[in-house]
């Protein structure tokens, strides 16, 4: 099923609209991979220009439903600032605008709550060093503890302080996030994340005992992906996974 709405292209700038097209592809991909929960979890695009604007899903449609032209524009406060017949969650806004306006580098913030996700947000030591994956992500890694539902303001600036310059966060007990200076970015950082959480999840399964990886590995890991995430990941695996949608569905462009 995908929401009828008449297409918005000839509304806005080009730079937007490739934005928009970026971002409802994004929602589509998580639903594909599963990731998705119901109408839950969000995923922001600042859009391009001098204006503090962002992207973000109507609320109650599913994430295999978005497309560019369904998503509502809002401004830090959640306020709409282009007419829109759906309405959103301002209380999902709330993770998303802390950090798009605390960093400028923060084009696009996923925020998932998947099984894998929360299974390794509930476990004291967090995410372990035991998998290639785990490896590159471990020193770009942030935690936040668990403050219940996100609908207090004031837990925006100790959100900021927890993620610091890193661009992955393991929110304790709730979920997993990430931030990328493009749609791409974002997902390629989140996948690598969602991977390892998943091969935790399936190693403590096992009940064997595990093997960790030493630091020094870890540490030189890290520098390795930089280069690795936007010459390949990005040039590479995002136009493929985009080939993978407009087989399926290409109407995530309207």
């Amino acid at each position: 099923m995908t929401v009828q709405l008449r297409s918005i292209s000839n509304q806005v700038s080009p730079e937007e609209w490739q934005m928009r097209v970026d971002l409802a592809a994004l929602y589509r991909i998580v639903a594909m991979y599963g990731w998705d929960d119901l109408i839950f979890t969000h995923l922001t695009a600042r859009v391009p220009g001098g204006e503090h604007h962002f992207l973000i899903n109507p609320y109650g449609c599913l994430f295999e439903e978005i497309t560019a032209s369904s998503l509502v524009k809002i401004d830090l406060d959640g306020n709409k600032v282009m007419d829109s017949p759906y309405d959103i969650n301002p209380a999902g806004f709330t993770i998303h605008s802390a950090i798009h306006e605390a960093r400028e580098d923060a084009t696009c913030v996923m925020h998932l709550h998947t099984r894998a996700g929360i299974g390794v947000s509930a476990q004291k030591n967090g995410l372990l060093p035991i998998s290639q994956q785990a490896s590159v992500v471990m020193n770009n890694l942030a935690y936040h503890d668990y403050e219940g539902i996100a609908l207090n303001s004031e837990e925006k600036q100790r959100l900021v302080a927890d993620l610091g310059e890193k661009k992955l966060m393991i929110l304790r007990n709730h979920g997993t996030l990430s931030l990328g200076r493009s749609v791409a970015g974002a997902f390629l950082a989140m996948y690598t994340l969602e991977t390892a959480c998943q091969a935790q999840i399936a190693a403590q399964s096992g009940g064997a005992e595990l093997i960790m990886i030493p630091q020094e590995i870890t540490d030189g890991a890290m520098a390795t992906s930089k280069t690795t995430t936007k010459n390949i990941g990005g040039a590479l695996a995002w136009p493929a996974l985009l080939r993978k949608l407009d087989r399926r569905d290409p109407s995530y462009k309207t």
